[in-house]
């Protein structure tokens, strides 16, 4: 058995250890868009739990592990880092109430983290660190029938972990191709390595690279199991509160798998009280009357999401690029106003842009840095606002954005799933502050969605993307994501990405420059497009000072 004082050390020794190897986590990057790193990124959501338990005197395993739950999911950075924060949870569920724990104790909790990434995720891809897990917890628990013993069940996590990452070639093609593992699932490996020297040895693996909270990197690999689209495909939100009846004794997670079964976008989130629901479904009363076998409906909400609002436009105004500011310390707003916003964005002319259109808190994060959890708590908490919509603008940000709905108590929080700085522009240019905040999630999500957006960026590293090879510094630009187009000039690889987005049915285009382009360059762009497309189009030009992308293109 382990003790809480042994369970720490596992926990620091892990977090050493992906620290000490992140920069061989971070080569395992396949895609050629530099956004930087999943070890950078799953070695400071650990080191966030460091922080909070290595002051901690208490011998109980209770204790540490809900401290380090707490901890990852404020400090969870990038789709691996919630990831990887989602599977400790299960320690702290698994270990509750106990003051030591057996192999057994660790197998099942272990399970319990790794169920709950599954269901955190819309579209789970096997060949990802979620099958690492996955994969581990299942050997461990298998492995309980034969031995209690802690050691031997953690050198069994480790193995199996190792076999399973071994096969994420075989599971996900671009891995094989690239002659790489999956980077999240390495990473995830190295966690648990570091704690197997603890629990087998005594011994703490020492940390030769520290993960630092200012550093501007994000998971670059971007693990395919957080790689979900959100995409309306039912016809009515179904939002609502059942209070708990302390006599039924089922579990939430049933209520969860049968809302998946009759929709999407499910969210069920509980504590001792009430149990929290939202799903997209074309059976809201299906989803209803499963509810009321939980105990008594407190609130209900049913929207229809086609009904639209007519989109309005506002002219962007010019901002000079500039680097992005690091965050000033925050303080706690209390919530006056009805609605507010937070959104996620970098650049000066582009914060000040989502300034201009009504956010009270920008919080600095992007495609090279992804803010923490808490950095976006700290924000919804900065906003003095009853509810406070969050746009998170890239990909890889929503999902720590929606860990802060389990955290914020006294205001409600929505969020509207933006991935791209364009589609941030249109979703706050719709809002209606005389609709509800339902209805102006919906408009919003339709608005972004109606939004194509382009970027230019240079090749990170040497690559290969379908049956072109790609040379590190080289110009290349994507279209909603897929990379379209490669070339030596940013000027012509600009003009190409526009030909390939504008049609006869565009009527507004944006450009947005980012810090690396010159105001001459910048203007020569901006007449290049209207020269042209602006007979046909109207075109906007803006500042944004965004690193990273030369241009980003709003078609609209």
């Amino acid at each position: 058995m382990i003790n809480g004082q042994i369970l720490k050390q596992a926990i620091i020794s892990g977090a050493n250890n992906i620290c000490s190897q992140k920069g061989r986590i971070n080569d395992l990057n396949i895609f050629p868009v530099p956004d930087g790193d999943t070890g950078t990124n799953m070695s400071m959501t650990v080191m966030a739990a460091v922080k909070e338990i290595e002051g901690l005197d208490s011998n109980e395993v209770s204790v540490i592990a809900k401290k380090t739950a707490s901890a990852m999911l404020r400090g969870a950075r990038g789709n691996s880092g919630v990831i990887t924060s989602l599977f400790f949870r299960g320690f702290s569920s698994g270990l509750e109430g106990k003051s030591e724990a057996t192999g057994k104790d660790l197998a099942e909790a272990l399970k319990l983290g790794v169920d709950a990434a599954y269901k955190a995720v819309m579209k789970p891809t096997e060949g990802t660190m979620l099958t690492v897990g996955r994969m581990a917890a299942e050997a461990a628990v298998e492995a309980c029938a034969d031995t209690d013993d802690v050691v031997e069940i953690w050198e069994v996590v480790c193995e199996e972990a190792q076999r399973a990452l071994d096969l994420t070639p075989t599971m996900l093609p671009v891995l094989k191709k690239a002659g790489v593992v999956d980077a999240g699932g390495k990473g995830i490996l190295v966690i648990f390595e570091g704690m197997l020297s603890v629990i087998r040895d005594g011994v703490v693996v020492e940390a030769t690279d520290v993960a630092d909270d200012d550093e501007g990197e994000e998971d670059a690999f971007r693990s395919a199991a957080a790689e979900f689209d959100e995409v309306i495909n039912f016809t009515y939100c179904t939002e609502f509160i059942v209070g708990r009846d302390a006599e039924i004794a089922t579990e939430p997670n049933e209520l969860r798998l049968f809302l998946e079964t009759i929709g999407d976008c499910v969210v069920v989130v509980d504590d001792d009280e009430i149990i929290k629901v939202h799903v997209h479904t074309e059976q809201p009363g299906d989803a209803l009357k499963k509810g009321l076998e939980f105990g008594s409906l407190l609130t209900v909400k049913v929207e229809n999401m086609k009904e639209q609002h007519k989109q309005a436009k506002a002219d962007n105004e010019k901002a000079k690029a500039k680097a992005p500011k690091k965050a000033k310390k925050l303080e706690v707003a209390q919530p006056t106003d009805q609605y507010g916003f937070v959104a996620v964005a970098a650049g000066d002319g582009v914060t000040e842009l989502f300034s201009q259109l009504g956010c009270a808190q920008v919080v600095s994060g992007g495609q090279s840095m992804n803010p923490s959890t808490d950095d976006i708590y700290a924000a919804v908490m900065a906003t003095a606002a009853k509810t406070v919509f969050v746009l998170p603008n890239n990909k890889n940000i929503i999902m720590a954005a929606e860990q802060t709905q389990a955290i914020v108590e006294d205001r409600e929080v929505v969020i509207v799933p933006t991935r791209t700085i364009p589609q941030g522009m249109s979703a706050m240019l719709v809002f209606d502050p005389d609709s509800d905040a339902q209805s102006n999630r919906e408009n919003m999500l339709e608005a972004a969605s109606a939004v194509s957006t382009g970027q230019v960026t240079y090749a990170a590293r040497d690559s290969e993307f379908g049956m072109k090879k790609i040379k590190e510094g080289e110009i290349i630009a994507l279209e909603d994501g897929k990379l379209t187009v490669t070339d030596k000039s940013i000027e012509k690889a600009l003009l190409k990405l526009a030909k390939n987005m504008i049609d006869k049915d565009t009527s507004f285009v944006t450009l947005i420059s980012g810090e690396d382009v010159s105001d001459e360059d910048a203007q020569k762009a901006y007449d290049l497009l209207n020269e042209k497309f602006g007979d046909d189009v109207d075109i906007t030009f803006v500042s944004g000072g965004q690193p990273i992308y030369y241009y980003i293109l709003s078609v609209e």
